[in-house]
């Protein structure tokens, strides 16, 4: 009996896809499993053949085929990680799509991804994310649609995991495509925690005040929502200093002659309390003497 198990789970090992064994290793449990229907077609492929090295002989060690030539051996390191490196790409692809879509809902809905850490967000769900779509840049990061930060996974065992194989435009497409999670984020307070001395709020331009407070703010009636759609894009203190600008150039000439002779007259004021000073200080020096 005993040999007879073992027969079946080395035959089984021998037939689990790479892709099923890729996704089921220890600091994967971000990945799905990417359709071999999906990797076949070449539409989905392109431009990666120039990022990827070893590009056929990738894909065929993640599409289980036999290489049309064989790979040297001290090549075999290089075309594994190449296959790793493509397939992540692959993936950020996949879960665009609305198959991909469902397979990393179960996965948020199972709490897969973790929790906000932040309290006020009550533990909201993470979704990953990368902040740039290039690979080798950085690694993965979990996005909260509440408080719209990003935060580091809780277990280093996915700090290996490069953000491109997520992509910058996965988080904003799930949202948007399950709006429950906006509900979700509606349900939850929007407070900011704020430190108290003996009982009194501290000041928010203090130093260890809640400075970083507007980050979480959101304009909530219809006035804030005015002047926020109004000073957006406006910078006032530049308006003015060219508005002084301009009204110093629309001077007429015969003001700024006026201007220089008063200039004029000032200058000869002076000069003449210069010479009265002089004098009272000579007479003086004759009385003593």
């Amino acid at each position: 009996m005993n040999l007879s198990n073992d027969i079946d789970t080395d035959s089984s090992e021998e037939m689990m896809a790479w892709i099923t064994q890729y996704c089921s290793m220890f600091g994967h449990d971000y990945f799905v499993e990417v359709a071999p229907e999906f990797i076949e077609d070449d539409f989905n492929l392109t431009g990666l053949s120039s990022i990827v090295p070893f590009f056929r002989d990738a894909l065929d060690v993640i599409l289980d085929l036999e290489p049309d030539a064989p790979i040297k051996p001290s090549n075999v390191p290089l075309v594994e990680h190449a296959a790793e490196l493509l397939y992540g790409l692959i993936h950020a692809r996949f879960i665009l799509t609305k198959q991909g879509l469902h397979l990393m809902a179960e996965k948020y809905e199972e709490n897969c991804f973790g929790s906000c850490p932040r309290y006020y967000c009550e533990g909201m769900h993470l979704i990953p994310v990368g902040r740039y779509d290039q690979p080798g840049i950085e690694t993965v990061r979990l996005y909260c649609p509440n408080c719209n930060d990003i935060y580091l996974p809780s277990s280093s065992r996915y700090l290996n995991i490069d953000g491109a194989f997520f992509g910058t435009s996965f988080a904003g497409l799930f949202i948007k495509m399950f709006p429950e999670i906006e509900k979700q984020c509606k349900e939850r307070s929007k407070s900011q925690f704020s430190l108290k001395l003996f009982g009194f709020k501290l000041n928010e331009k203090a130093l260890c005040g809640p400075r970083m407070k507007w980050l979480r703010q959101y304009p909530k009636t219809p006035s804030e929502i005015a002047e926020f759609d109004q000073c957006e894009f406006e910078s006032p203190a530049v308006e003015e200093l060219t508005h002084e600008e301009d009204q110093r150039d629309t001077l007429d000439e015969d003001d700024k002659d006026d201007i220089d002779d008063d200039e004029d007259d000032d200058e000869e004021d002076e000069e003449l309390q210069d010479v009265r000073m002089s004098a009272g200080e000579s007479m003086m020096s004759i009385a003593k003497d």
